[in-house]
């Protein structure tokens, strides 16, 4: 299909303590699970995007060449002024194009969804969210947990090479 990642993550950055437990999570645990441990391949902005590209172009190709976009959902994110230009991206790929799908994870209890834009809670009417709960971090890399088999439900099928 002409796609090199299974999926672009989406996420809030910035340097809160909030945002720690969140870049750990995205930069180490997801990358353990999905990568390691299910033989996904994930774009993660940051780590896949490299010093000098222009970030507005690089972001958009990054998403087209991916199957999937996993945004997680924070008070952080949510409570932000000006939605990050990703986010932009990934909910018009979703709603408008119709052709890359929103994987949403609710980071921490977010309660009424009255403050997400339009768009979000659509896509969460739509679909719901994989929500995080404080018993995953018992065994958060464990991939037979009940969040990382939800998280897997909604992506694409992997091929395995024999």
């Amino acid at each position: 299909d002409g796609k090199i990642y299974d999926a672009y993550v989406i996420y809030p950055k910035s340097h809160t303590s909030e945002a720690n437990f969140v870049e750990y999570f995205v930069y180490q645990i997801m990358p353990d699970i999905l990568e390691n441990k299910c033989g996904y391949k994930l774009c993660i902005y940051g780590r896949d995007i490299y010093p000098g590209e222009d970030i507005a172009s690089a972001i958009e190709k990054r998403m087209q060449k991916s199957r999937r976009l996993i945004m997680l959902l924070t008070h952080q994110l949510i409570n932000c002024k000006e939605p990050a230009y990703d986010q932009h991206i990934a909910l018009y790929n979703d709603l408008i194009q119709n052709n890359t799908k929103v994987i949403l994870l609710e980071m921490e209890t977010i309660g009424t969804y009255e403050k997400l834009q339009e768009s979000l809670r659509f896509i969460i009417k739509r679909q719901g969210t994989v929500k995080w709960k404080e018993q995953h971090t018992v065994h958060p890399q464990s991939p037979s947990s009940r969040f990382w088999k939800q998280v897997r439900y909604h992506m694409p099928l992997t091929l395995k090479s024999s």
